[in-house]
């Protein structure tokens, strides 16, 4: 399978499937003909998108509001899954939260959320996936890290460390179920023009023409056909792979200018 693998006999489960790049999950993969299972604690936004997954591709489209940092998450899905007679081929684990501030300065309540979408969510969906899809020794994983992987910065502390623990999980897990016929992709986007970041339209259109961004579309395309390669890692654009390297021997001068322009002059106006 690749880039243009028809997929008329799968069914999807993409979480945070609703809106920015999820949404762009579930329209890639009904576009290939894929049954799409949208899980978001969007409610309204659900409805709307799985009504237009139906009415543009003709794929059975169906809406799971849930929230997955509630410790019962994986178990609703499970029952949700199992009272539909739904045998899932593909779980796009893409569900995710970002703020920019200290770890001193971030309430206990946002710190929980980030370890239990980005690392209690994520492990538990990806294992009770994979012993399905190892039984039956089929199916596709792809767990969404991100850039900031590679980068220890002020300010994105628990947006980094999260997605890190994504990417080294994820790596593991690959090579833990690839004997079974499963697969696991872990996908480490760099900028994507989504409200993720909370920049300004033109600002964002603005890097997508000059290359600094790149479209949802485009990279849901492109992951898409990278999992169904069954390929370990994709991270998007010769740019961003060329740079880790560079991130990561940033010296303590750059990081505390980070810190002093963009923390603590946001912290004391």
């Amino acid at each position: 399978m690749g880039q243009t693998a028809d997929l008329h006999d799968k069914t999807a489960v993409v979480t945070g499937g609703s809106s920015g790049i999820g949404l762009q999950f579930c329209l890639e993969l009904a576009r290939r003909g894929a049954d799409i299972v949208m899980v978001s604690i969007q409610e309204r936004e659900l409805e709307e998108n799985c009504a237009r997954l139906r009415d543009e591709f003709g794929v059975k489209a169906m809406p799971l509001t849930l929230d997955l940092t509630a410790p019962d998450a994986p178990d609703a899905l499970d029952y949700f899954l199992d009272s539909n007679s739904i045998e899932p081929d593909i779980l796009i684990n893409n569900a995710g939260i970002f703020s920019f501030n200290t770890l001193t300065g971030t309430p206990s309540g946002k710190l929980d959320c980030f370890i239990d979408l980005h690392v209690r969510a994520v492990t538990a969906l990806s294992i009770r996936f994979a012993r399905r899809f190892c039984r039956r020794g089929n199916g596709y994983i792809l767990n969404m890290s991100s850039m900031s992987c590679w980068m220890p910065m002020p300010g994105i502390a628990m947006y980094a460390a999260t997605k890190a623990y994504i990417r080294v999980f994820t790596r593991s897990l690959h090579y833990e179920i690839r004997d079974s016929g499963v697969s696991a992709t872990v996908a480490c986007p760099g900028g994507i023009a989504t409200d993720l970041f909370g920049l300004p339209d033109p600002l964002k259109r603005l890097a997508v023409r000059i290359g600094v961004l790149q479209t949802p579309q485009k990279f849901a395309h492109k992951a898409v056909g990278k999992m169904l390669r069954r390929k370990k890692q994709y991270i998007n654009g010769w740019l961003n792979r060329f740079s880790i390297f560079f991130i990561a021997v940033q010296p303590t001068w750059i990081r505390m200018q980070v810190k002093r322009l963009m923390l603590d002059r946001g912290i004391n106006r």
